[in-house]
């Protein structure tokens, strides 16, 4: 795969009220599947960043109106999946 490869699909939305980076993330959390490789190497690739800081990064815009207009069923559905993950990780460990 070759570095720039990723996010070929990626179009900016000139007038989307995010930047063109979180506009990134949000089209690599979309696509990420589609692509051979880890999702961690495409993050350290697309982004410059380690993946902890790409996912703290991710949970902060995905609480943003602008994410939430941008593009509504994959926020909500990153939404969901977090609030499951908390959930279910609020549990492990506490004997129940």
């Amino acid at each position: 795969m070759a570095e720039n490869e990723l996010l070929v699909d990626f179009v900016m939305n000139p007038d989307s009220e995010l930047d063109e980076r979180s506009q990134q993330i949000l089209t690599l959390e979309k696509l990420w599947w589609k692509y051979a490789g880890a999702k961690e190497q495409a993050i350290t690739k697309q982004f410059s960043m380690s993946p902890t800081n790409y996912y703290q990064l991710l949970n902060q815009l995905i609480e943003t109106d602008a994410a939430l207009a941008y593009d509504p069923m994959l926020v909500k559905r990153l939404r969901r999946a977090r609030s499951t993950k908390r959930r279910v990780g609020g549990k492990v460990g506490t004997g129940r």
